[in-house]
């Protein structure tokens, strides 16, 4: 259930409230120069407080405690640790039978008979996406030299003007509600022939990651849906030279499952936040009703505006695993 990878693998842990989250990663090779400031940048990308993000402030500083000697990978299993400090139970006491609509709460106390950990999501919540961003930040590390990540949110609220997303975020924030957005990456210098047909395809595996981050519902590659809605003649990308480089990129750097040497494309859809602060109707199953529940906590207006790095950091993780298959 928390276990991902052939080559570079990984294994997830920790609850929303609990003392911890982190993530081991094995598959490592030995002598990787690395450091706890090397994840900085990236959590920061990713860290709540701003406008429209979560007011919760965790600080995310990461302890590696296996894995590293003298500043280089050792080769046995990396893990990395986030202690959680800012943490508010008491504001999920009223969703333990009251489910929150459009949260695991309800699927995971019948998966897990009711002994699932409640407080804030547990280990559904998106808080372990620090854990996520992590691995993206070693996974950059094995990839080869060259390799660049470009990626940027591209849509909020339906709106596609940079310009305007922080208007739509707060007018959905004053209406006690949420939205949610599309953040599209691009991967270039990443060497063809990395894939392969069918259930090990490029897209299948970035898919695959990218699903597993909690708010992602839709996942599309090159010119994705509205190539669906073009001829062949259109959508088609004709190669023009000897390296495989294409006039257009409609296929989104992969043909048959295998990275074709131009840039990845890909970008994934994050739903609103489902918690919001206006009252939902919805079934109680202490009083076996539909009755109103009012989230209290501490929730993004759009989760998007923190999903890009993590977003990010899957595709990075699937191309390192990718690599040697």
């Amino acid at each position: 259930m928390n276990q991902y990878g052939n080559n570079f693998r990984l294994a997830i842990w920790g609850e929303s409230h609990g003392p911890q989250v982190g993530i081991t990663m094995d598959g490592i090779p030995a002598g990787i120069p690395l450091a706890e400031a090397d994840f900085e940048a990236d959590l920061a990308r990713r860290r709540g407080g701003a406008a429209g993000t979560t007011p919760r402030r965790e600080p995310d500083l990461p302890t590696i405690v296996s894995g590293l000697c003298n500043g280089h990978t050792t080769g046995a299993p990396l893990t990395v640790l986030f202690t959680n400090t800012n943490t508010r139970s008491q504001d999920y006491a009223n969703v333990v039978q009251h489910f929150r609509p459009s949260h695991a709460d309800w699927v995971a106390n019948r998966k897990f008979d009711g002994y699932n950990d409640p407080r804030g999501g547990g280990h559904f919540s998106a808080r372990l996406t620090v854990a996520l961003v992590a691995a993206g930040v070693v996974a950059k590390k094995l990839l080869p030299e060259g390799v660049r990540f470009s990626t940027r949110l591209t849509e909020v609220g339906g709106c596609t003007d940079p310009e305007r997303f922080d208007e739509v975020v707060r007018a959905a924030a004053a209406d006690l509600d949420s939205v949610g957005g599309v953040v599209e990456c691009r991967v270039s210098g990443v060497p063809a022939g990395i894939g392969a047909p069918f259930f090990d395809s490029a897209e299948s595996c970035i898919a695959h990651l990218l699903f597993s981050v909690p708010a992602v519902k839709g996942v599309e590659f090159g010119s994705g849906f509205a190539g669906s809605r073009l001829r062949g003649s259109e959508n088609n990308d004709p190669i023009i030279d000897r390296n495989g480089t294409t006039a257009t990129n409609h296929a989104g750097g992969i043909n048959g499952g295998i990275t074709n040497g131009n840039e990845v494309v890909v970008r994934a859809a994050l739903k609103p936040t489902p918690s919001i602060a206006r009252a939902q109707e919805t079934y109680n199953f202490t009083t076996d009703r539909i009755e109103a529940l009012e989230i209290r906590g501490r929730h993004d207006a759009c989760v998007a505006l923190r999903g890009a790095v993590v977003v990010e950091a899957a595709v990075a993780i699937a191309l390192a695993d990718l690599l040697n298959r």
